[in-house]
């Protein structure tokens, strides 16, 4: 996958003047991602786990594009982990799965080119999609939401240097039918007033044959626990800390802590959302808990994993998640 720096950027760029922040706040040290419109076709995916996945495609045919978003806090510049990451764009002719429409007609009910990511200890989430398509009034771009807490979300859009982004229409005539994108940044409503905290890096995946794109996102804050001390799914009913270490080689521990006796379990969970193991802990009392974890008894190979504590005593069911990472 492409990394920081891999692209320059066009050389009108700099020179444009930087679109101003309208809702984020002020940062300390880095610049905030500007707020955007969700757009006529959003979808909430925050309570629908099929969304949970890292290859949103479905049976839509277009270039692949490995997509790697990195989220920056703006407190300390750090990478911010275990935010939730959704993204959502239209297909290559320009259609949005969900809805139907005059100018989007025969798509209610389809979930195609939507999904969501948690970020991981370097504070990055991975899409596998197409490359999108264009309609008329818009600029190629992708929508996408970061997640940070129940109390704080940044929604914004993404786009693609243009003479890379029209190349990849050239090379593929008979996906991308209608040709070149004929709108410029000055021309898209979006884009008009900057893009600079925008422009996606884009570059060609001889692995894959398809193009690889990345780009750098700073939201407000510097951790999750900085915007809800409370959050809704957990119900107060207990606190889930970051798994130590992490990364991990072999064996990690969950850390927790119970404001009432519970029934505990850990289920683990690939990116992709399938459930590889469930761990249950029986009854447990309230207080500072912690669960190990080791992944390699358990078969599992290195990667990056979703693992989610469930608590149940007589107030009910409650659950929360986090991401951790296995190492060689």
């Amino acid at each position: 996958m492409a990394g920081i720096g891999s692209f320059m950027l066009p050389s009108d760029v700099s020179a444009r003047p930087k679109k101003q922040q309208r809702g984020f706040g002020g940062g300390v040290n880095c610049e905030l991602i500007p707020s955007e419109t969700e757009g006529p076709f959003p979808l909430d995916l925050t309570e629908n786990p099929a969304f949970f996945r890292q290859d949103v495609r479905e049976n839509k045919t277009g270039a692949q594009l490995n997509l790697k978003v990195r989220i920056i806090g703006s407190a300390n510049c750090l990478p911010m982990q275990n935010v939730r990451v959704n993204i959502w764009h239209c297909d290559k002719d320009g259609l949005y799965s969900g809805y139907s429409q005059n100018n989007n007609p025969g798509q209610a009910g389809l979930t195609y080119l939507r999904g969501y990511q948690m970020t991981d200890v370097n504070g990055e989430a991975e899409f596998i999609t197409i490359f999108p398509g264009w309609y008329t009034g818009r600029i190629c771009h992708i929508h996408f939401q970061v997640y940070v807490s129940s109390m704080y979300k940044a929604i914004s859009q993404l786009t693609f240097p243009i003479a890379e982004k029209n190349a990849i229409y050239a090379a593929n005539p008979g996906l991308y039918t209608k040709g070149a994108d004929p709108l410029n940044y000055n021309q898209d409503n979006i884009f008009a007033d900057g893009y600079n905290l925008q422009l996606a890096t884009l570059t060609a995946n001889p692995d894959t044959g398809g193009y690889d794109s990345f780009l750098e996102v700073t939201v407000q804050g510097n951790g999750v626990s900085g915007y809800a001390s409370v959050e809704p799914e957990t119900g107060g009913q207990f606190k889930l800390g970051q798994n130590f270490p992490n990364p991990y080689a072999g064996q990690t521990v969950i850390p927790f802590t119970l404001n009432n006796r519970s029934k505990v379990q850990i289920d683990l969970f690939d990116i992709n959302g399938q459930k590889l193991a469930t761990l249950d802990q029986g009854e447990m009392l309230a207080g500072n808990q912690e669960i190990a974890v080791d992944t390699e008894a358990l078969g599992l190979p290195t990667a990056n994993y979703i693992y989610q504590l469930q608590v149940v005593n007589e107030n009910g069911t409650f659950r929360q998640c986090k991401m951790m990472t296995a190492v060689k």
